[in-house]
């Protein structure tokens, strides 16, 4: 990866889990000492997350991480649950055995994960992403999947701190995740649409608890 690459990649991690306040500034002073690299390829990455809407900018003052609001979540929720529907149904009629396999994979990889005592957490998530990118994989469209990345992280950013302060929830998610993988790969349609928004609206239950008023 170029300078330029590294410094997004960081950055966007670090926001969409929450290492950064809503709101907080973004000196590129503070971001060069915390990651090590110059003005000019942070600048590069500040502008691109300012596209994703994950960054602000306001003449002379610079960037600052983007608002969070109950309002902003839903909306964002349902922008995904209308691509990700949509992708969703492109990718079981244009899918092929190589799809049918990596969502096969994805899921079966998710798992070990989960299932792992003191596993990674960073990795956790990473897999959790791929079986969701997986199930879209062969939808045919770099713009849906393109949505799907930005409304991912535009949700990953409230759901990471709500869940944590919502406390333990009563939900077998392994199950909600084969369930919705069985579905995709009988390519019953309307089972695999409604198994997936079900599975978003259970989490955008626990996140708005989670960002409820004490």
């Amino acid at each position: 990866m170029t300078l330029a690459e590294k410094a997004y990649v960081s950055l966007r991690k670090d926001i969409v889990e929450g290492c950064f306040a809503p709101e907080s500034p973004l000196r590129l002073a503070d971001l060069s000492e915390r990651y090590g690299m110059g003005f000019s390829p942070l600048r590069e990455a500040l502008n691109r997350l300012q596209a994703e809407r994950l960054v602000t900018a306001e003449s002379l003052r610079g960037f600052r991480v983007s608002a969070q609001s109950l309002a902003e979540f839903e909306d964002a929720l349902q922008a995904r649950l209308l691509i990700e529907t949509e992708a969703l149904r492109q990718s079981m009629a244009k899918g092929d055995d190589a799809w049918e396999a990596s969502v096969v994979a994805a899921l079966y990889a998710l798992r070990l994960q989960t299932r792992r005592q003191g596993g990674d957490v960073d990795e956790l998530k990473l897999r959790h992403h791929t079986f969701h990118r997986a199930l879209l994989a062969a939808c045919g469209s770099d713009w849906l999947l393109d949505f799907f990345e930005r409304l991912y992280a535009a949700t990953e950013r409230y759901r990471i701190p709500a869940l944590l302060s919502a406390g333990p929830q009563k939900r077998d998610i392994d199950a909600e995740h084969g369930a919705i993988a069985d579905a995709v790969l009988a390519r019953d349609t309307p089972r695999a649409e409604a198994l997936l928004r079900d599975h978003y609206l259970r989490t955008a239950e626990a996140i708005r608890s989670g960002m409820a008023p004490a």
